[in-house]
């Protein structure tokens, strides 16, 4: 079970808040197909996007299942240790990583809402 109010009461430095506003406002074209997937409710669960976790932007935050889903781009070939090091905070926290390529979403979304819904249980 996750930690109870993980993301309320944070500290969140203005610079981190505006750059989760700006990744929300230039989503992807993969980010965008997902969210239209899974925003309001429409897998009986809420998802936030651009969540900040413990000073980490991630892309896709459901606090109801413990679960983080990240769509992976090009560059996340170049920053494989930052990733690791920010599972690692996160898995500790009590949440579980998911992490999807932009091709993977764009090639087969429903798939991957597929495995969404088995994570989070429905």
């Amino acid at each position: 079970m996750p930690i109870k109010n993980i993301v309320t009461e944070q500290a969140v430095t203005k610079a981190k808040l505006e750059r989760a506003k700006e990744l929300r406002r230039e989503m992807t074209p993969a980010e965008k197909l997902l969210w239209q997937q899974i925003r309001a409710n429409k897998l009986g669960v809420r998802f936030r996007r651009q969540q900040i976790i413990e000073g980490f932007i991630v892309d896709y935050y459901c606090h109801q299942a413990g679960l983080v889903v990240e769509v992976d781009g090009d560059i996340h070939d170049l920053q494989k240790e930052e990733d690791e090091r920010r599972e690692k905070v996160l898995t500790e926290m009590g949440l579980r990583i998911v992490r999807f390529g932009n091709d993977e979403v764009v090639r087969d979304v429903s798939a991957v809402v597929g495995k969404i819904k088995e994570l989070i249980g429905k």
